[in-house]
């Protein structure tokens, strides 16, 4: 069992080994991204950290209720990762934002998320390659900070009173947009670089990111979480074949032809039979015999049938003058037949070229009538 079983135990294993260096690798680099509790790469403990020295206490919180509970005109709110939310959460959250007077701070929103929290934004499908871009703008947080890793997702709008700063490629990645009543505002970033530990002393990113995340005395951090179950009512729930991809379909779809196929080619008949010679000896009354119980187990009397009246024709062919291919054309058969034994061919084609028996008895009664026929033959 181990001599079989070894190859697979082996590649189960590195498999397993691949695996586990895998996700070591991807969970260390991914750690505790844009969290203002994390002091890795990604985190953002330092801006956290900025701000307390500056009189901003941040909270975070991983729920759209508590993140609607906590915004008011003395607060700023940022999203860390919207495109996560469901339409429902993005709803009551802007709804919760719209009217509060405070400011809203949307990190890298997509097409998915942007038009809900941000009505009239659109996002571009293509993001850009540019780091370090000027502000080119009148926003004074930004003229302050100057150039700026920003960059990433790029946004339009058609909003008179909005302020686009660091462009790439004629489009922004940093949106100001005023709030249409009140006194409160939104921020669309195109990229959370600005906020992370290892860019945060490069460029102006400090700067902007402490003049945007500080215009209030508190900062609600909300990081979305997965398991926020109590955010989504019933009617966004969602169906096992809503987490499916969309391609779910047509990928079912070729796997079922290619399963056809597959059976298809498996079902194929194998051929014409191939005489080989056998490496022993084995007698003709048991090769009979085995030939004849395999047929009696599948209860197969066309078949037996068939080779009974095939190999009685293959022996009267040549005791009556007909060559051995024309041994089974019934019209030149049954004449010659007819002719030698004086007789008419009623008889001799039902025997000769009829159906196959319905029961063993009239197997039996067919294997008697063909040796009888023979017999005739002989004698005459």
């Amino acid at each position: 069992m181990w001599t079989r079983s070894r190859g697979i135990v082996l590649a189960l294993v590195v498999l397993l080994v691949a695996a586990v260096v895998i996700a070591a690798v991807r969970s260390g680099a991914q750690h505790g991204r844009l969290d203002p509790r994390s002091a890795d790469s990604h985190g953002s403990r330092a801006v956290a950290e900025l701000l307390a020295d500056r009189g901003v206490s941040t909270r975070v919180v991983t729920s759209t209720e508590a993140a609607r509970s906590a915004v008011g005109p003395d607060t700023t709110l940022l999203v860390a990762n919207p495109d996560i939310l469901t339409e429902g959460q993005r709803s009551r959250l802007h709804a919760a934002t719209e009217d509060s007077d405070g400011r809203t701070v949307l990190v890298a929103p997509g097409t998915p998320s942007v038009a809900d929290l941000a009505p009239g934004v659109t996002a571009e499908t293509t993001t850009s390659a540019d780091s370090a871009l000027s502000p080119d703008c009148s926003l004074p947080a930004a003229r302050r900070a100057g150039t700026a890793d920003m960059g990433g997702i790029r946004y339009d709008t058609l909003a008179p009173d909005a302020e686009a700063c660091y462009l790439s490629d004629g489009l922004p990645s940093l949106l100001h947009l005023p709030a249409p009543r009140g006194k409160g505002d939104t921020v669309v970033l195109g990229a959370p670089d600005i906020l992370y530990n290892d860019r945060l002393d490069e460029q102006g990113n400090a700067s902007l990111a402490l003049q945007l995340l500080g215009s209030r005395p508190h900062l609600v951090w909300y990081l979305p979480a997965l398991s926020d179950d109590r955010a989504a009512s019933e009617s966004e729930r969602r169906s096992f074949f809503d987490l499916i991809p969309s391609g779910w379909l047509w990928g079912t779809l070729q796997l079922t032809v290619a399963a056809a196929l597959a059976a298809l080619w498996r079902a194929r008949r194998l051929g014409p039979l191939v005489a080989e010679r056998l490496p022993v000896a084995i007698r003709a009354s048991e090769a009979v015999e085995g030939r004849a119980r395999l047929y009696r187990k599948a209860n197969a009397r066309d078949r037996a049938a068939s080779a009974l009246r095939t190999a009685s024709r293959i022996r009267l062919a040549p005791l009556i003058g007909v060559s051995p291919t024309q041994a089974h054309v019934p019209e030149t058969l049954i004449s010659a037949l007819t002719t030698r034994l004086h007789t008419t061919g009623q008889d001799l084609h039902p025997l000769l070229f009829g159906p196959p028996p319905g029961n063993d008895a009239a197997l039996i009664a067919l294997a008697d009538q063909l040796d009888a026929l023979e017999r005739e033959v002989r004698h005459s």
